[in-house]
């Protein structure tokens, strides 16, 4: 039973400290992605340009791209992989279809455990910087602005 509450404490703790100041990488985003992602993008998962390669590969043994330092995880907030912290982690308020993003899941245990981090994740990148955008267009969604990608924060 504590075994299984302290997850949870960790999170509404580094929730709480976050929405109190301001929101950093080492502070905040670092302990929550300890907790809630480093097992399928930690530092034995490949870089973006290996998965991409062989996406299917590492899928099938729950690997996804490494993101386990700063510099490799605001690939998928600015670029080369623009907003894809915003699709993958989003709670589906943001997005056409009201569907959550394919991660939203893994942030944790519960409905509440979820938004906390995903309010995070959201503070942490900007509230105005938060959108699903790629670095080109594609289909009908238009590729991200010089103005859009100004807004993001990501905070060491």
């Amino acid at each position: 039973m504590l075994k299984a509450l302290i997850p949870s404490l960790v999170l509404f703790s580094v929730a709480a400290s976050a929405m109190a100041n301001d929101v950093t990488y080492r502070k905040d985003i670092r302990p929550l992605w300890d907790a809630r992602c480093s097992a399928c993008h930690g530092a034995t998962s490949p870089y973006l340009g290996d998965f991409l390669e062989n996406q299917s590969k590492y899928m099938k043994s729950m690997q996804g791209p490494r993101m386990d330092t700063y510099a490799d995880l605001i690939f998928f907030v600015g670029w080369p992989d623009a907003g894809a912290i915003m699709r993958r982690l989003d709670d589906g308020k943001n997005s056409k279809d009201g569907k959550p993003g394919n991660m939203y899941q893994y942030l944790g245990a519960t409905h509440e455990e979820r938004q906390a981090s995903f309010k995070v994740f959201k503070a942490w990148v900007g509230e105005d910087a938060w959108n699903h955008k790629r670095w080109d267009a594609k289909g009908d969604m238009p590729g991200v602005t010089k103005e859009e990608l100004s807004k993001i924060k990501v905070k060491y």
